[in-house]
């Protein structure tokens, strides 16, 4: 069976048919697609803050991109140019803290990796041209940013990407500190280009979209880590039902 890899989903107005402008949980498919490709069982997951009860039946998790995260969750006051989605934070840092905490898999892309830095303690630059003096990285709406990055080497992202080092962004925040994190890839700027916890199976943020070219590096990794999980866990139930005296296992 494949495994199961969860989406975090974006609640936008959308438009379809004789409807309009109706809150809506959706995700371009591009994710979708890319965690398919890569041999997942996509599931999309709208937000939830209740509770992180869901961990226990993913084999893997995507933390998408989207709007800005809320300053407060890193104790900062929101800037002129930030603009949340409340409803996303509190759903995601909950979901993001408690995969942490099972050691699930995770890819965290553009958003997604600021959330991982935000939910390890970090925290965020609100605006990047404030920091950087350019707009490079988000150079026009719906126009990607080319970005040359440098990866740590020995990093697990150094071992993906290889001599692939040109990558797609879209994003005028960024990590100014990754909390227990490690900082693995940079922009020649300075930018955060990808954080990961080589503590845990797989936890790999990257500030890039590699959904948008179907990137089966970096979703294959995600889908193998997953896959491993999944065995382990099989293994784990046979072995504790066998122990109990179930036949069926």
């Amino acid at each position: 069976m494949r495994p199961v890899i969860g989406i975090t989903t974006y609640v936008e107005p959308a438009t379809w048919g004789v409807w309009h402008d109706l809150a809506t949980a959706l995700v371009p498919h591009d994710y979708v697609a890319a965690v398919t490709g890569a041999g997942g069982r996509a599931v999309l997951l709208p937000p939830d803050d209740l509770d992180a009860d869901v961990i226990g039946v993913l084999d893997g998790l995507v933390l998408s991109g989207g709007a800005d995260l809320d300053p407060e969750l890193y104790g900062a006051e929101p800037g002129p140019l930030t603009v949340t989605r409340p409803e996303r934070d509190s759903a995601e840092v909950l979901l993001a803290r408690a995969a942490l905490e099972a050691d699930l898999p995770v890819l965290g892309v553009c958003r997604g990796m600021q959330l991982l830095a935000v939910a390890a303690g970090g925290s965020l630059h609100q605006h990047l041209p404030d920091v950087l003096g350019h707009e490079g990285h988000r150079p026009a709406p719906a126009v990607y940013g080319r970005q040359e990055a440098i990866f740590a080497p020995g990093s697990r992202v150094a071992a993906l990407m290889g001599d692939d080092r040109v990558v797609q962004c879209y994003h005028h925040q960024g990590v100014a500190d990754a909390g227990s994190l490690r900082v693995t890839g940079l922009a020649e700027d300075g930018a955060v280009e990808a954080v990961e916890d080589p503590a845990r199976s797989f936890v790999l943020g990257v500030q890039w979209h590699p959904e948008v070219v179907r990137d089966k590096r970096l979703f294959g990794a995600l889908t193998a880590a997953a896959s491993a999980r999944k065995a382990t866990d099989k293994t784990a139930h046979k072995a504790k039902s066998e122990a109990a005296g179930d036949p069926m296992g």
